[in-house]
């Protein structure tokens, strides 16, 4: 079983806690973890942009002039795509980008990524997280204790609305509850906190 520090919200190291290997100690597999990211990222796109053939642009009914004697070339409609404001060809629809992944997939994504931020020594396990206020400072506090201003910071807690309202207005940190955990944010954010709490949670779902 892996074995990580802990540590309290000033960045003093208090001890030392075992992860389930099946969680946090499982071989990483880059190429599940790269098809998972694709995936949320492809479910995240609203597939709302559509273009207007021919067929739908307004106008064209009458043809503008006629087949033979002008000297023109012949056209039929002033709505073709040959001309301007004419309809598009081959242009997108809406449609859906909506990708499917089996769930055991999912999940051994987001334990590699997980074991990979154990392995490089990115994941810290906070024995508490409680701020004495709900301020922005405070967490900014936390933050520079372990001299992460210039990093990328995701907080996991046990669903603590506190810390996501404290964070939204911090570039490059964020919190989610271990429910809301997901591949992006945890390949994204080079530096992982992780709440006592949070880790039970995490290990209950997944191991």
């Amino acid at each position: 079983m892996p074995k990580v520090s802990t540590y309290d919200i000033t960045g003093a190291q208090i001890g030392e806690m075992e992860l389930n290997d099946s969680v946090f100690g499982v071989d990483v597999n880059e190429a599940v973890m790269r098809q998972a990211v694709l995936r949320q990222l492809a479910n995240e796109r609203l597939g709302t942009h559509s273009t207007k053939t021919r067929g739908l642009v307004r106008g064209g009914g009458k043809k503008p002039w006629k087949q033979k004697g002008t000297g023109r070339a012949r056209c039929g409609s002033i709505r073709s795509p040959l001309w301007v404001g004419g309809g598009t060809v081959f242009g997108p629809h809406p449609r859906d980008y909506a990708q499917k992944m089996p769930r055991k997939a999912r999940r051994l994504a987001v334990k590699s990524a997980l074991s990979d931020k154990v392995n490089t020594g990115e994941l810290f396990i906070l024995n508490e997280l409680k701020l004495e206020a709900a301020k922005t400072k405070e967490v900014v506090n936390i933050v520079n204790n372990f001299k992460f201003a210039d990093e990328k910071v995701l907080f996991i807690t046990d669903g603590d609305d506190v810390m996501t309202r404290c964070t939204r207005n911090i570039k490059g940190v964020k919190s989610v509850s271990a429910e809301g955990m997901n591949i992006f944010d945890l390949l994204h954010y080079t530096k992982l906190f992780v709440t006592k709490s949070a880790v039970a949670k995490i290990e209950e779902v997944l191991a």
